[in-house]
């Protein structure tokens, strides 16, 4: 099947470029820039040299595919889906713009109203943890955003055994590459190193999206820290009745325990008995780990992943390998490094 990425000059274009040249089923046919039209990929992603003399098209220039993958910024797949949808059968959405189902959320959240709600009914979430059979069959795809992702594996057992009492708090804590690959003051070196920077206390733009898949309320603090690949997202909620390790185990287990990249990383000993994002580095694993506090009443959900990976590329090529019914670790296999 032929692959197209738009927007494949920043980083997850990069990264979906990089997956895509490692899976059995899918071929890259075009990925675009119009800021770097007709320079060739390594110019943005370095990484890439060595493979072929390939440049970048303008976006208006790409071509029908199989499958075309979204990577732009909020507000630009929304305005021209009519455009992409004619390109290829499959569309999959890496920016926010149909991540949610509620309307008034968008509002809210991102200060503009949906151009286009009535997509909003038909698309599917590309979780596949939660919304596997969702995709079979989808003609558009959003991916969720990388801190929603991990937050949302990690909170959503519980909240799917009704063990969550009230109002879950969420602490976020990304890497600088979640920030993109244009520049800014917030990114700029002597401002980011070093940082542990809360640049989002309240109302983060995450909290819905994790509030619609888990069916619970999200309060959500973002933190900015001194990493360029990984997020941690940390949930801490009262528990509707007492409950112990051993309960925990239960419950992630009859929920993960098939999963092929949700991992339980519950340790007594050692430096890593909780989920650790820089051994996910480049990885499609989000691990996932849990305390709960002497009387049983209190529990700490935690969620790793790569953002640019799991928390996004990884994740858009796991949902279309389910899409295709392949094997959903087609072309994700890479099983991370240590040290690193």
């Amino acid at each position: 099947m032929r692959a197209a990425v738009v927007g494949a000059s920043g980083y997850i274009g990069g990264e979906l470029v990089r997956l895509l040249d490692e899976h059995p089923h899918l071929t890259l046919s075009q990925a675009t820039s119009d800021r770097l039209r007709g320079k060739p990929f390594a110019h943005a992603h370095p990484n890439l040299l060595g493979r072929g003399d390939r440049r970048f098209v303008a976006h208006d220039d790409v071509e029908p595919c199989d499958v075309l993958f979204l990577a732009v910024p909020p507000r630009r797949s929304a305005e021209r889906i009519s455009q992409w949808l004619d390109v290829a059968p499959l569309v999959v959405d890496l920016s926010p713009d149909f991540r949610l189902a509620d309307l008034d959320a968008y509002v809210r959240y991102y200060g503009w109203e949906h151009p286009r709600p009535e997509l909003l009914r038909t698309r599917a979430v590309g979780l596949p943890e939660l919304h596997r059979k969702d995709l079979v069959g989808a003609r558009l795809i959003a991916v969720p955003g990388c801190m929603a992702t991990a937050a949302t594996l990690a909170l959503h057992p519980l909240a799917a055994e009704g063990l969550v009492s009230g109002e879950v708090t969420v602490c976020a804590l990304t890497g600088s590459s979640g920030s993109g690959a244009e520049p800014g003051s917030a990114s700029h070196h002597p401002e980011r190193s070093g940082v542990m920077r809360v640049f989002k206390a309240i109302d983060h733009r995450h909290e819905a999206e994790i509030e619609e898949a888990c069916g619970v309320r999200v309060r959500m603090t973002a933190v900015a820290v001194e990493a360029v690949r990984g997020m941690q997202a940390i949930c801490s909620a009262r528990t509707t009745t007492a409950i112990d390790d051993r309960t925990l185990w239960d419950v992630y287990r009859n929920h993960y325990g098939a999963e092929p990249f949700v991992r339980i990383v519950k340790r007594k000993t050692g430096i890593h008995r909780h989920p650790e994002p820089k051994l996910l580095a480049g990885t499609n694993f989000c691990d996932v780990g849990f305390a709960a506090s002497a009387d049983g009443m209190r529990v700490t959900v935690m969620g790793a992943a790569d953002n640019l990976v799991k928390g996004a590329a990884g994740n858009a090529i796991q949902s279309v390998n389910v899409h295709q019914g392949w094997d959903e670790r087609a072309g994700l296999a890479f099983a991370g490094l240590h040290p690193a």
